[in-house]
């Protein structure tokens, strides 16, 4: 009688928490994208995050000496998940809504499987293929959609466009990477601290470079959502998202991505006043439908989360 409690606090509860909290860091990114230069939005948010990883590493018992061998990876990871691809991600939605990079990151598991073909020889099978191909068909009429209902703003779509897909890649990549089997012999939240500290540095670097000197803003709700983005939604939902992966494997795990876009298109909808029309519909239907037959292909490889 106790296994299914069990079960639920191991597994569903988790689930629930990080799906929920991954599903709402669209928006709130969308209220840091104001006084402060996003560069340094996201510097902020890895410093803290850096520590708090770094903290939690030491309760799981893992030390934070990784040694030499740790450090490019260390490199690698900071530079394209915690530098590229949230500075991308930041910037995109400057000029799409938060709801659409959503749906476009829910595409993150195609480059991450073709990437692990590429790089770790797994193959993917032709069902992921003709699924893939689905929920592209989507992703093109969402953006399809843009352009008919913001014509007036299709340069500044087409840059929002492209930052979401160069921090897609850009994730892809880091994904990739970690599940090398050179990188997975580090300690996991260990590995997290250091890298998410490398792309603090990095972000730092490039906020000076680009937006000046440090900017601060007396907003506490600005604030309130820098430490939201950095502990719940970097820090909490990683530390609950691979231990689930390890009890029922990152194909069951990975549907997340498939409800993350549709929390975020549903903030999306009630505070950017996102229109749907048949052209939405069809292209939001295609892309979540064509991403599942994608994670039900038989073997997942290589699942990241949908985070952001």
């Amino acid at each position: 009688m106790s296994q299914p409690r069990s079960t639920f606090a191991e597994v569903g509860l988790p689930f629930i928490i990080f799906t929920a909290i991954w599903g709402s860091t669209w928006i709130v990114i969308r209220d840091q994208l104001g006084t402060v230069p996003a560069q340094w939005s996201v510097t902020y948010r890895f410093t803290i995050a850096a520590v708090a990883m770094a903290m939690v590493a030491r309760w799981r018992g893992e030390s934070l000496n990784l040694g030499r061998a740790a450090i490019l990876p260390a490199l690698f990871l900071g530079f394209a998940q915690f530098c590229i691809n949230f500075n991308a991600v930041y910037l995109a939605e400057r000029h799409i809504t938060s709801g659409v990079v959503a749906i476009i990151f829910a595409l993150l598991l195609i480059p991450s499987t073709l990437m692990a073909w590429a790089f770790l020889g797994h193959r993917p099978s032709g069902r992921f293929v003709w699924s893939s191909l689905v929920a592209i068909a989507g992703i093109v009429l969402l953006f399809a959609h843009e352009f008919e209902q913001h014509s007036a703003r299709a340069d500044e779509i087409s840059v929002g466009i492209g930052l979401a897909l160069l921090g897609m890649v850009s994730a892809s990549a880091a994904n990739v990477f970690q599940a090398r089997k050179e990188v997975r012999r580090f300690p996991l939240f260990s590995m997290l601290a250091w890298s998410m500290a490398a792309g603090a540095v990095m972000d730092a670097a490039i906020a000076f470079f680009m937006a000046g000197p440090p900017v601060f803003e007396d907003r506490p709700a600005y604030w309130l959502g820098v430490l939201y983005l950095a502990l719940p939604a970097s820090v909490l939902t990683f530390s609950l998202y691979y231990p689930v992966v390890r009890k029922i494997g990152p194909a069951k795990a990975a549907y997340s991505s498939v409800l993350v876009p549709i929390i975020a298109m549903a903030f999306s909808t009630i505070l950017e006043g996102y229109r749907w029309t048949p052209i939405a519909i069809a292209g939001a239907v295609l892309a979540l439908a064509g991403m599942l037959g994608a994670l039900t292909r038989g073997r997942n490889v290589v699942v990241p989360p949908d985070a952001a």
